[in-house]
């Protein structure tokens, strides 16, 4: 079995971390922590794991970075490496970029930028272009998580930010459940001609037809993604526990080994390994 670098690993432990988009309650207003992982992905070959930070409340992200850090220090879990949570525009980003700096662990960024509250040009402010570049020139990339109507604004702070790696999530977050996507189309093409820019093929599961979705729903955008990008510029991911929300991790991986199964043995493990490895300078 071909091994596997989950490149978006969530966990979340209520008792220590104020989720604010959980409030309303809902099936993942609970605790996931490491234990549940490690049960998630039994048997799957899952060799390492990079956390990707969880929009806790904006006070709280010093203490989930400490929190990670800590996992990423043991060796009792596939935890190696992180991308934080953090707020590019605001005034005290690059104190806390230079808290982190030098850290192995730390390899980016993330704002989520789909939430009801925040301007679709949120991230096109001068001052969040500003901090964006500062990522760049630390070494350390940023994860564009947005709606796939908002594309076009990443595709502009991409280019604003020519020094920056950056990571598309979940496939640019396309409908799945509709087959007119031309406009997601459109941007994808855009964004994957930027040679800064690698795509995680992720989250779509999260959005398919509950109890019925089956993998050919999905690979109509796994596919346009891999030829957008080609397979040198995805990785897998899991979103998990965001995924269970349709499928089990094993379903969503099972349901992309079945969609990349006439690849080569070397190309599923570029898009399953190698990718991330070499992206997030995995050892």
């Amino acid at each position: 079995m071909v091994p596997i670098i989950d490149t978006h690993q969530h966990l979340w432990d209520l008792s220590r971390f104020r989720l604010p988009w959980l409030a309303g309650g809902g099936p993942l207003a609970k605790s996931y922590v490491t234990s549940d992982y490690l049960q998630a992905i039994e048997g799957l070959n899952v060799v390492k794991a990079v956390y990707m930070e969880v929009d806790v409340d904006p006070a709280q992200h010093v203490a989930e970075a400490e929190y990670v850090l800590d996992l990423c220090q043991r060796d009792d879990n596939p935890t190696v490496a992180a991308v934080i949570g953090g707020r590019p525009a605001s005034d005290g980003f690059p104190a806390y970029i230079e808290r982190f700096e030098g850290s192995p662990y730390i390899k980016g960024v993330r704002e989520v930028l789909h939430s009801a509250d925040k301007p679709p040009d949120l991230c096109l402010e001068p001052a969040f272009v500003q901090g964006v570049r500062r990522l760049g020139a630390k070494g350390l990339c940023f994860d564009l998580c947005m709606r796939w109507q908002d594309l076009g604004n990443g595709l502009k702070l991409v280019d604003l930010c020519p020094e920056t790696r950056f990571v598309l999530d979940h496939c640019g977050n396309p409908a799945v459940q509709t087959d007119d996507r031309a406009l997601w189309e459109q941007t994808v093409a855009q964004i994957a001609t930027r040679q800064n820019v690698i795509c995680k093929i992720s989250g779509i599961v999260a959005s398919a037809k509950p109890g019925v979705w089956t993998a050919e729903d999905l690979a109509p955008i796994v596919n346009y993604c891999v030829e957008a990008f080609g397979k040198d510029r995805v990785m897998f991911a899991s979103d998990w526990p965001v995924c269970t929300m349709t499928a089990s991790y094993r379903q969503w991986v099972e349901a992309l080994q079945q969609i990349v199964q006439s690849w080569s043995e070397a190309e599923q493990r570029k898009l399953f390994h190698d990718n991330a490895a070499r992206f997030y300078g995995l050892n």
